[in-house]
């Protein structure tokens, strides 16, 4: 049988796949490539993703470790369940909606992008509080969030200006590629404390999100939606386990 994630040249050819991408990022969907290729795609760019970390993980086991304050807020208010929820199925979801499903035009695709975008905002900009924090805010973020989304759908639907936003996507793929990227590595330096040092730092520190982002959105475009969700949910699965193997206040 055919078993292309024990091969070397399986990763060198999937690895010039996606270099070539992020030199030239497009809109084409692959089409040659049968669901199960793209199953194996998905987990062998989480390989070379992993391969491509050793010198970062090296680094903050041995030059510097930051503290990450982000999971050390949620895991007092949460249960070790409800944290597996929150953050392997609630967050990832929201994350992909948010930086991955409008990186292919529909009027659906943004009008829920922007709902979570709102949400976003309010929630840092406007009450100063946590993404996934249920407080006496919550319902009144999450409501107006849902509202935008439901007043832009049918305003993005309107001929001319969907045809207007489909060939802007068209033409500025390339720009929204590279600042999804950037702002999705760039957004998780809440993790940490603010300091001159995790400043001077951010391009280390923010460097595993931005391979992910690479890779999200080069299948997300390529393959699917379901794609970077699963493996994003993966992705933080594999981390929230390993946080439960090791850290003892989470067991």
């Amino acid at each position: 049988m055919n078993y292309p994630l024990i091969k070397p040249k399986y990763y060198i050819s999937l690895f010039k796949e996606i270099f070539n991408f992020v030199k030239n990022p497009n809109t084409n969907r692959n089409l040659t490539k049968s669901t199960k290729q793209k199953i194996y795609d998905t987990i062998g760019l989480l390989f070379i993703k992993m391969l491509f970390l050793i010198p970062v993980v090296l680094f903050f086991a041995v030059i510097y470790d930051p503290e990450n304050i982000q999971n050390e807020n949620m895991s007092e208010r949460f249960t070790p369940i409800i944290l597996l929820l929150v953050g392997v199925v609630i967050l990832p979801f929201l994350e992909e909606v948010l930086f991955r499903l409008s990186l292919r035009f529909k009027p659906h695709y943004l009008a829920l992008t922007s709902s979570v975008f709102c949400y976003y905002i309010l929630t840092k900009l406007i009450f100063h509080t946590k993404f996934s924090a249920v407080d006496e805010s919550f319902l009144l973020r999450v409501v107006i969030s849902v509202s935008l989304g439901i007043v832009l759908y049918p305003i993005m639907n309107i001929k001319s200006l969907k045809t207007a936003l489909s060939e802007f996507w068209a033409l500025h793929f390339r720009s929204i590629y590279y600042i999804s990227c950037l702002v999705f590595a760039w957004m998780h330096y809440s993790k940490y404390e603010i300091s001159w040092t995790n400043v001077l730092l951010l391009p280390i520190l923010t460097l595993p999100q931005l391979m992910s982002a690479i890779i999200y959105g080069y299948i997300r475009v390529s393959y699917g939606f379901q794609y970077p969700l699963l493996l994003h949910m993966s992705n933080n699965l594999l981390g929230f386990s390993a946080s439960f193997l090791f850290a003892k206040d989470l067991i």
